[in-house]
């Protein structure tokens, strides 16, 4: 039977660090399946919550729990359950595709791993770069190497970090579409920080929005929409970021 515990429970969390407050007491659930953004501008907060999530950073109070297992406390449990993708992270320049993706496989203790990786070349058009060297790839490639990484143990959880940041549009799309497609025959469950609007419009069932370590809205993108008057999520991002949608949070009851 499918598990009625969150996929991520995040409560209280804080995190305090010699110059200041990253994070400030937030608190929010992911159901298994769902596909969430989490917005703000920088020093917003994302980038710790997620390190916080994925167990790299301890919180200084509050609690992250993932798959019904506490983080990072019980973190052997389930980090072979998740990944993360980043086009920021960058692999070893001189190991060949194969061979990167080789490391990964035996860390999350993949079985068949050869059989693994042929199936993720052939999905993600991958083949015939598997024994090109990962610093001699284009951008583009170099993006399809690094979520094939995250796809490497068919993660229930996968976190991801502008996974299309400097992608071509065609690129982007693509990779849009083949997250759709895993998360939809997986059911996994997906956390996306992304500055493209459009993409989460198109991407996520809900948008959790911060500023200054907070939580300052949270709901789908379509009652966003209606909630601030606007017409797509940049100028709802652009209200949060410059101040201006006090009020329209004021007014929802």
């Amino acid at each position: 039977m499918p598990s009625t515990e969150p996929a991520i429970a995040v409560s209280n969390l804080v995190k305090h660090y010699p110059g200041g407050i990253a994070v400030d007491g937030i608190s929010f659930a992911i159901e298994p399946g769902s596909i969430i953004g989490l917005l703000g501008g920088n020093g917003a907060g994302k980038t710790t919550t997620i390190a916080m999530i994925m167990g790299l950073v301890a919180p200084t109070s509050g609690s992250v729990r993932i798959l019904g297992h506490d983080m990072p406390r019980e973190r052997y449990h389930i980090l072979h359950r998740m990944n993360f993708e980043s086009p920021y992270v960058e692999m070893p320049h001189r190991l060949t595709v194969r061979q990167n993706l080789s490391v990964f496989a035996r860390l999350y203790g993949v079985a068949a791993r050869d059989a693994r990786i042929a199936e993720l070349a052939e999905e993600l058009d991958l083949t015939e770069l598997l024994d090109r060297p990962t610093g001699k790839l284009s951008a583009g490639q170099k993006t399809r190497v690094s979520l094939a990484k995250a796809l490497i143990n068919a993660p229930e959880v996968l976190l991801l970090d502008e996974p299309t940041a400097s992608l071509d549009p065609d690129t982007a799309d693509w990779v849009r579409t083949h997250l759709e497609h895993y998360t939809a025959e997986r059911r996994a469950t997906m956390l996306l920080a992304s500055h493209n609007m459009s993409e989460v419009e198109r991407l996520c069932d809900r948008v959790i929005m911060m500023k200054r370590g907070v939580i300052v809205d949270d709901d789908t993108p379509a009652r966003l929409l209606a909630r601030y008057g606007r017409n797509n999520l940049e100028e709802v991002f652009l209200d949060v970021a410059r101040g201006r949608g006090e009020a329209a949070r004021e007014a929802v009851p």
